[in-house]
């Protein structure tokens, strides 16, 4: 019995590639992000922001209106894009490094105001487009071009956890996926697709946070990459829902 084929008229655009790093995580978390919208009817209305990371290779593969921004300001610029596009699905698509240090203010303030937007987070543990450097969640012991001995808990402190941070918070979603496994990957999805669907009802601020490979800056294959999320990362960053507005 043949399956149903994801199609999505005039969002591929012929022939740019992305640009991503074998392996690398953005091309399926971002491919499902647009899934989502292009499953709800909203890929023509939808707004995606980035700013100048690896996420912002997709600018120039997805036929979508988009925003460009300076590094770490794309929650911002979204949540200011949607006061204006009210009926509009606008994400933010950026990385750990972006949204967890540079622009973490943005990521805070935007949760405790509730803005009406919905965040993609990819959490690969390092800053990826700038050379691999220590990101506010590079695990303890890992080592990068910033910390060549490794994290080490007395001196950068721990890896910063969002779920711990905004559990508490009155916003209307709060998840963390994984896309190390088939399963993992349907689950991130049926996340990203509640945080759309948060937005489109009006009821606030949904973020999502990614487990994703960066198999070039953590200097391993992309098998060996999955391998990790699932021996190593998790157990500092556990997959689930954390926050649903209306669900005890």
């Amino acid at each position: 019995m043949a399956t149903k084929e994801f199609k999505a008229p005039e969002m591929l655009r012929t022939g740019d590639p992305t640009g991503f790093c074998p392996g690398c995580g953005h091309g399926t978390v971002g491919r499902l992000g647009f899934e989502v919208l292009d499953e709800m009817g909203l890929l023509e209305k939808s707004i995606s922001v980035y700013d100048v990371a690896c996420d912002s290779l997709y600018m120039w593969a997805i036929d979508t209106d988009c925003v460009g921004t300076a590094h770490g300001r794309a929650i911002a610029t979204a949540a200011g894009v949607k006061r204006v596009r009210k009926d509009c699905p606008v994400w933010a698509y950026v990385g750990d490094g972006a949204s967890y240090s540079i622009g973490f203010q943005h990521t805070v303030w935007s949760a405790v105001r509730n803005e009406n937007i919905t965040v993609v987070i990819i959490n690969n543990g390092v800053f990826g487009m700038t050379g691999g450097q220590m990101a506010p969640t590079t695990l303890i012991g890992q080592k990068t071009t910033s910390s060549p001995a490794g994290r080490r808990a007395d001196v950068n402190g721990y890896p910063m956890d969002i779920t711990k941070i905004l559990t508490g918070q009155d916003i209307a979603y709060l998840a963390r996926g994984s896309i190390d496994t088939v399963a993992n990957i349907n689950k991130t999805k049926k996340y990203i697709r509640k945080a759309f669907e948060k937005q489109m009802n009006n009821e606030g601020f949904s973020l999502v946070e990614v487990l994703a490979p960066c198999p070039t800056n953590w200097g391993l294959s992309p098998h060996d990459s999955l391998e990790r999320i699932r021996n190593e990362v998790m157990e500092v960053f556990p997959i689930g829902e954390y926050i649903e507005r209306g669900v005890k």
